[in-house]
């Protein structure tokens, strides 16, 4: 606190002092509420998928790509967001990132069918991706290199609370139909169900209103108007979270960075002035190279896809659907409590550091739900000639299993050990017209209240050519529209018991603590701080691309795979994926806390140390 003469305080220091303090709460505020959109996006479809899927009918390898629907709009959006960021500028981009948001819940919630409800997901995702970019570039381009990690942190770690929140309005429901179940009959558990994932969609709704509306009331990025030749402007914007000697001091920065890239002969930026150096340069390309890798290997963690199907992990590793509810919200707030140490950390520790902890805890939790799942997997009966005698004559299957057809199915097949119970059974078909190849969900045997399994050629045959060259290019959409339904393999498994659930429960956990403290945290930072300024924001979207597009490819392939190869395989996967992230962490990323955007960028061009 500073003096007058006369002793007195200088009271309009002390004011300003206190407005810069609020308005850089509201500024973290309002960004977090982007974090907090962008985690509902991810998470929310995890409490609505089980009677999503008990509802609507859909097939495996649909609702699959309705959980990647958002991703796959996030792929969309990201693509255009740098371009978009730096015509329209940060601010108004995540004013319409918001928009997009609040648009998309009613179209969700009100849908009847694939495609409505595709549709809204794709929505959703495109306002995903908006905010993945233009949140953490407006953050790193406002906030001080001492506070830069914590701030972003704020970002993860309100995103967070968003896939905790998504999983708490899930355990209300899952009570909800829990209580029904015990006194309704099946018509009315299945239109309760058919409501609840609506109404999960509609919970969501009023955090998009409020970070639509706190975005009318922050600045625009100083940097981005500094680029824009409003330097005046830039200027007043740092003066609402900075004093006027730092407002100062970093203008001053900005324009030595400029007049530096002059006398290197780099017309860098000043007033508007065009940028001419090459993109090939190794301060370019070495860092955008390797925030891609980054970007890429953390999604190929199966973050997205663990949050997105985990309760459908826990049902199957033998929770019951209220347990697997609570199994998902536990997960969530390990993953939102532990975000918290890791923002504690990151300026402390390093990013290096907590990203070589964190990935190195991953590759061991993955192996040990993969080896959980392995042993009751190898219980497995393939009662695929049982299943393909029911098949009807004009090639189509419905099939409600539950006990008594279980029983039947297994002896059927020959089947008289003890370690399948048709009162706790699963199963998952794989099937085929033609060239063309889906699969089921996996069912058990003792939710009366799930809908039977109805396989069509519908299900798996594309109803268009463009359709079926994403599917598979190589097949004859004529031929697999007169072909014979064919079961390739329909695999009753060993539904494990509730303590085998907890034990799988507690791998998911351990990854989760381990990706929230480590990649979870240092993710956002690396895409932001790596960039250098020139190409940070276009950088930032294509690096962001390929995340999204490895989480969609991830999320869309999820149960069809399980259901062909087993939960064992996918988690093993994943592993594999997450030791080349640990090398990439110990061989290649600098060490970046404390260092200014500046600096960095002069590291990757070899003038300097790190």
């Amino acid at each position: 606190m500073t003096m007058t003469a006369s002793g007195s305080t200088n009271m309009p220091a002390v004011a300003s002092a206190v407005a810069n303090r609020r308005y850089s709460i509201f500024l973290l505020l309002v960004a977090g509420l982007g974090g907090l959109l962008y985690g509902i996006d991810v998470g929310i479809i995890g409490g609505a998928l089980p009677y999503l899927e008990a509802t609507s009918r859909l097939t495996a390898a649909q609702l699959s790509v309705i959980v990647a629907a958002v991703l796959l709009g996030s792929v969309f959006s990201t693509l255009f967001s740098g371009a978009l960021a730096d015509w329209m500028g940060r601010k108004p981009l995540m004013i319409l990132s918001g928009i997009t948001f609040v648009l998309s819940i009613p179209i969700i919630a009100l849908s009847h069918g694939y495609g409505p409800l595709f549709f809204g997901r794709l929505l959703q995702g495109v306002s995903g991706g908006l905010v993945g970019v233009v949140v953490p570039l407006y953050l790193a381009e406002c906030l001080a290199a001492s506070n830069r990690g914590k701030g972003t942190g704020v970002f993860q770690w309100l995103l967070t609370l968003g896939v905790v929140t998504a999983a708490l309005v899930g355990i209300y429901y899952s009570y909800r139909v829990d209580a029904v179940s015990k006194t309704a009959s099946a018509a009315a558990l299945f239109a309760f169900k058919d409501q609840a994932w609506r109404r999960i969609f509609w919970v969501s709704l009023p955090p998009g209103v409020l970070f639509v509306v706190g975005s009318f009331f922050v600045s625009e990025s100083p940097r981005w108007l500094f680029r824009k030749g409003k330097k005046q402007k830039a200027y007043q914007a740092l003066l609402r979270s900075r004093s006027q000697r730092q407002a100062e001091i970093e203008i001053e920065e900005m324009e030595a960075t400029a007049r530096t890239a002059q006398e290197n002969g780099l017309p860098e930026k000043q007033a508007g002035q065009k940028i001419k150096d090459s993109l090939l340069r190794r301060k370019y390309v070495i860092p955008f190279l390797l925030a891609c890798v980054i970007l890429f290997c953390n999604q190929t963690t199966g973050i997205n896809s663990l949050i997105g199907y985990n309760t459908n992990i826990l049902l199957q590793g033998g929770l019951s659907d209220l347990y697997a509810h609570w199994g998902y919200v536990i997960f969530t707030a390990v993953n939102f409590l532990i975000t918290i140490v890791g923002m504690m950390f990151v300026d402390r520790k390093g990013r290096k550091f907590l990203l070589m902890l964190g990935t190195g805890g991953i590759v061991a939790a993955m192996i040990s739900v993969g080896v959980l799942f392995l042993k009751t997997e190898r219980y497995n009966v393939d009662c695929r000639g049982a299943i393909q005698a029911l098949v009807t004559p004009n090639q189509e299957l419905t099939l409600r299993f539950d006990p008594a057809e279980a029983e039947k199915l297994l002896a059927e097949q020959g089947y008289n050990g003890s370690d399948i119970r048709s009162g706790r059974a699963s199963l998952a078909i794989i099937y085929s017209y033609g060239d063309f190849t889906a699969a089921t969900n996996y069912v058990r045997s003792d939710d009366h209240g799930a809908a039977p399994i109805q396989i069509t050629r519908a299900s798996c045959v594309p109803s268009n050519k463009v359709e079926a060259f994403f599917k598979n290019p190589f097949a004859s959409l004529s031929t697999a529209q007169t072909a014979p339904l064919r079961i390739e393999k329909a695999m009753i498994g060993r539904v494990p018991n509730a303590a085998h659930g907890w034990l799988v429960a507690l791998g998911l956990y351990c990854f989760m603590a381990f990706y929230a403290l480590g990649p979870g945290v240092v993710v956002w930072l690396a895409l932001s701080e790596l960039m250098p300024t020139r190409i940070r924001s276009n950088g930032m979207s294509i690096a962001l691309v390929i995340n999204q597009m490895a989480s969609t490819t991830l999320a869309a392939i999820f149960l069809p795979f399980v259901s062909k190869y087993g939960y064992s395989s996918i988690f093993f996967l994943f592993g594999g994926f997450t030791v080349v992230y640990f090398l990439v962490a110990v061989f290649f990323l600098p060490e970046t806390k404390g260092k200014t955007l500046e600096e960095i960028e002069a590291y990757f061009e070899g003038s300097a140390a790190i």
